[in-house]
């Protein structure tokens, strides 16, 4: 079993929580490589609505 060094899950956490509201508890639930997914796609959907002008969810 690999644990991730304390500074780095509460990044984890801090993201996620921040960006979906989510409670500490949702998160903690979260598989280490689930929560890795997430920081992911947070993070690209951020690159994306920084490079854009509109709303990345507009039609």
């Amino acid at each position: 079993m690999n644990l991730q060094p304390p500074r780095e899950l509460y990044r984890q956490l801090s993201f996620i929580s921040y960006y979906f509201h989510w409670g500490l508890e949702d998160v903690l639930e979260l598989p280490h490589l689930e929560r890795e997914r997430f920081c992911r796609e947070i993070s690209r959907i951020n690159r994306e609505a920084n490079r854009q002008e509109k709303n990345v969810f507009d039609a």
